[in-house]
């Protein structure tokens, strides 16, 4: 069997480090708002470039703080309405609709699977407050186009950066004319350091995986990462003294302890992704199968997960596991047809481009413990599909 995502494996090569730190925090008696999580948040401002890394429970969490930091803060209020691209997993929605906001929906560009910047300006109201952009399947999505609109509406820019930790868009100013292509990267930086504020997740199947729930919000404002850490911590600054209503959400200090060790691994681990991208991008020679556009900029990217879309999928799909080939649907119902949102008036809308991509798309093996033999095992099965 070749596994999509081998944890126990991936884990395995740092297992005495994990094993060390575990009992260490467990030695020391102390298991949440310690020395280990404080290290850990140092740590990751320092990789990616903030200021401030607030750690919590996981990631939905750490976009649902941001949000109510923002409401409590007064920069939005009930209502208000937050863009959002069509083709996201749905935490990405729960987070601006369990605080009251509205989703306003953008179709992506189906080369990328990223939303379609070009797109954005359209969708804008005057009770627009922020661009929520995810960094899908662990492709930078920024330019300079979404730069330039935020400043022109005066939004916030909100990063879903679950996937992507690690991805860099590197500065290439254009020449004078030269149109931006949708989620080309042209600012220098990490992604979640490139907006006002971003949601990272550590659920353990991601690049950067803890072995249990936890996320972080990172950001450049101090008064908005204050205010998320109060908020996380129950809406308390100071011991019994709440100035908020807020929330449980907060990372334990084995997780953190665990994420200290992992982070300095992430690069070589994402380095082996892009070159499994590669060899697929480079063989997989199938008219039935449409291969995912690669940015020019390859440090853009760290392949969370490697899709190709297909109108035959589900056979496809029936295909490889009888060949042994674990792969996934990353994902087969988008956010606006779930039975969740079924009572909201958007959910009503027709996003084609987004449920095109959810009926063709297909995540084949990809993890950095795969083997050269089992990446070419997949190309040489999808070739004779």
């Amino acid at each position: 069997m070749i596994n999509f995502n081998d944890l126990q494996k991936i884990n395995a090569q740092y297992a005495d480090e994990l094993k060390r730190v575990a009992a260490e925090v467990i030695d020391s008696g102390w298991f949440l708002q310690g020395d280990r999580t404080a290290i850990f948040e140092k740590q990751l401002s320092e990789y990616m470039g903030v200021k401030h890394t607030i750690t919590c429970a996981n990631g939905l969490d750490a976009l649902r703080l941001i949000l109510k930091a923002y409401i409590e803060l007064g920069v939005m209020k009930e209502g208000d309405e937050v863009i959002v691209p069509a083709n996201t997993f749905i935490a990405t929605f729960l987070a601006i609709t369990d605080n009251r906001l509205k989703p306003v929906l953008v179709e992506p560009d189906i080369r990328t699977f990223n939303i379609s910047i070009p797109d954005i300006e359209s969708h804008i109201t005057p009770r627009t407050k922020a661009i929520m952009i995810v960094h899908l399947y662990g492709r930078a999505c920024w330019s300079e186009e979404l730069e330039a609109l935020a400043k022109k509406y005066n939004l916030k820019i909100i990063e879903d950066n679950a996937q992507a930790i690690g991805a860099k868009t590197p500065f290439n100013p254009p020449t004078r004319g030269e149109l931006f292509s949708p989620c080309g990267g042209v600012r220098g930086g990490m992604t979640g350091s490139l907006g006002d504020a971003a949601g990272n997740s550590f659920y353990p199947g991601k690049n950067l995986g803890a072995l249990g729930d936890s996320g972080a919000v990172t950001t450049n404002d101090e008064l908005l990462a204050s205010t998320v850490r109060s908020l996380g911590n129950y809406g308390s600054k100071q011991k019994y003294v709440f100035e908020y209503s807020g929330l449980n959400s907060r990372m334990d200090e084995i997780q953190a302890a665990f994420l200290s060790v992992k982070l300095k691994y992430l690069d070589a681990e994402n380095e082996i992704r892009r070159r499994i991208a590669d060899y697929y991008t480079e063989n997989i020679k199938n008219k039935k199968i449409t291969v995912s556009l690669l940015p020019e900029n390859k440090e853009s990217h760290v392949h969370h997960i490697f899709v190709i879309r297909s109108e035959k999928r589900d056979e496809l799909l029936a295909y490889l596991k009888n060949h042994d080939v674990q792969v996934l649907i990353h994902y087969p119902i988008p956010p606006h047809k779930q039975e969740a949102y079924k009572n909201e008036e958007w959910s009503k809308q027709s996003f084609p481009v987004t449920e095109k991509i959810h009926q063709e798309v297909l995540s084949l093996p990809m993890n950095p413990v795969l083997t050269a033999e089992e990446v070419k095992k997949v190309v040489d099965l999808l070739n004779q599909f």
